[in-house]
């Protein structure tokens, strides 16, 4: 991996772990933190496939009142980084990093936690900041706390990167195959909650149908992708036109402005 590479993990890393407090681009997701990775590593297809695998992990992550979730930023970060220097990025290459992850992502749920007990000295040095009208101050202090947060990531995927790929390699080849399958196991389950909540929440009368349909056109392989994406732009404008004709429809009997909504509540 080059000097420039190396650098620009480095950053993103530190984007992540910005992203994982601020919430502003999202940078610290597993399809934008792994993509970015791929990306300034020359391994964009890998860096995709490992984030569109985690991503359906961590739509189950969120905070819960103080319970805060695990970290998405060093999963996807770490598990990105063992991924291009493992140089496995078949199926079971991308199945081991994912499984890396989940443990990843405990160890990065005690770093925040760490951190954000840092951050409460830094709040009393804004609050006594504020009171003597030092706007300076404050803004100091949050800054500081924001870079933390991003060191929080940095330093992690830095010192993960100096370990030589050889090492990291050697440290793959003799995991042995029940660890390995097991992990891809474990994961390919945690996976099926992202999509089971993807599933709730698209679970509304109107929307059934659409599933249905995607399910079925799943089934025929010779339409690519682009192909999938123009079938759901279409069916899409066919509802949105439908739904602005909206009324009774001359029935009478309708109860909404929404009339496949209505037939189905016939149902």
């Amino acid at each position: 991996m080059s000097i420039i590479s190396i650098v620009l993990v480095v950053f993103v890393a530190f984007l992540a772990g910005l992203e994982g407090i601020l919430d502003q681009w999202q940078f610290h997701q597993p399809l934008v933190a792994c993509t970015l990775i791929g990306l300034v590593t020359g391994n964009l297809t890998a860096g995709i496939m490992l984030g569109g695998s985690l991503q359906m992990i961590a739509l189950g992550w969120a905070n819960i009142g103080a319970a805060v979730a695990p970290d998405a930023a060093l999963a996807s970060v770490a598990a990105a980084i063992i991924l291009v220097k493992g140089g496995d990025f078949t199926a079971k290459g991308i199945s081991v990093a994912q499984g890396v992850a989940i443990p990843l992502a405990v160890a990065g749920l005690f770093l925040t936690m760490i951190v954000r007990t840092l951050s409460v000295g830094l709040v009393h040095t804004a609050d006594a900041a504020a009171k003597n009208g030092n706007i300076r101050g404050v803004e100091r202090a949050h800054f500081i706390a924001l870079l933390l947060q991003g060191l929080r990531i940095a330093v992690p995927a830095a010192l993960l990167l100096m370990v030589p790929t050889s090492a990291v390699q050697a440290a793959l080849e003799a995991m042995p195959a029940w660890l390995s399958d097991g992990m891809a196991i474990g994961g390919g389950m945690v996976v099926a909650v992202g999509y089971a909540m993807v599933i709730n929440m698209m679970a509304t009368r109107e929307v059934w149908p659409f599933f249905a349909i995607g399910f079925a056109l799943a089934a025929v392989t010779d339409l690519t992708l682009i192909a999938f994406g123009a079938i759901g732009v279409a069916i899409a404008l066919i509802y949105l036109n439908l739904s602005k004709k909206g009324g009774n429809g001359g029935g009478g009997g309708a109860t909404s402005n929404d009339p496949i909504g209505d037939i189905l509540e016939d149902y």
